[in-house]
């Protein structure tokens, strides 16, 4: 079977604290997996480097086989990766619903009206139109961690990574996210600390450690 995501032998430090080292992890095509630790474990981190936004201190990182030996290789999969940050207040563009999820399409070139349709279909399909002309520092966290969901799926990635995608959300709004993650056949890597959540996405669940990933489950 395809791999999407390999990581061989990863290593990385914070101001010279060991997060962990010496990790690999192989991601099938269309495979879920969560990952779970304690804090400060480096479970975000380790999500950054597989996304390409930050480097491993040792180790490699393979794209559907393609080694990214520096972080612009990372470029030609950006538009195949997802990527959820725990912290949403900083991932929007634009400042209106409709237009932040429409941004990455008419960044691409679809026309407007195009754009538009894809992007109304989306908020239909999380259950959020009636946001769509609200403004985005208006809504609860809730809300906007599911339209930074919609932004991300719009663009149809192979791969999402998402880093506590429930944070903030009420249980109404969790279980809106677990059938659409659910829904969607794509490789998955989960953050999260929330053991009911994940066990109802993800087949599969590692612990992370300084020195191993182990499987739980």
């Amino acid at each position: 079977m395809s791999c999407s995501i390999n990581v061989k032998n990863v290593s990385y430090e914070i101001n010279e604290r060991v997060l962990f080292q010496d990790i690999t992890l192989n991601v099938s095509h269309e495979e879920k997996i969560a990952i779970v630790g304690s804090n400060g474990s480096g479970k975000s981190s380790f999500l950054k480097i597989v996304a390409g936004l930050i480097k491993p201190k040792e180790g490699e990182v393979f794209l559907f086989h393609d080694k990214m030996e520096k972080l612009k290789d990372f470029r030609k999969y950006r538009s195949d990766i997802g990527y959820l940050p725990q912290d949403v207040n900083d991932f929007f563009l634009c400042p209106t619903v409709i237009e932040d999820v429409m941004f990455n399409l008419r960044a691409k070139g679809i026309k407007k009206d195009d754009a538009y349709s894809k992007a109304f279909e989306i908020l239909k399909e999380l259950e959020i139109e009636h946001l769509e002309n609200r403004t985005i520092y208006d809504l609860s966290g809730g809300e906007q961690k599911i339209v930074a969901l919609a932004s991300i799926l719009i663009t149809k990635p192979k791969i999402l990574l998402l880093d506590e995608p429930t944070n903030a959300l009420d249980e109404e709004a969790e279980k809106k996210i677990v059938n659409i993650l659910n829904s969607i056949k794509k490789s998955m890597i989960i953050v999260s600390h929330h053991k009911s959540f994940i066990e109802s996405l993800a087949p599969t669940i590692y612990r992370l450690k300084e020195n191993s990933l182990e499987k739980i489950n």
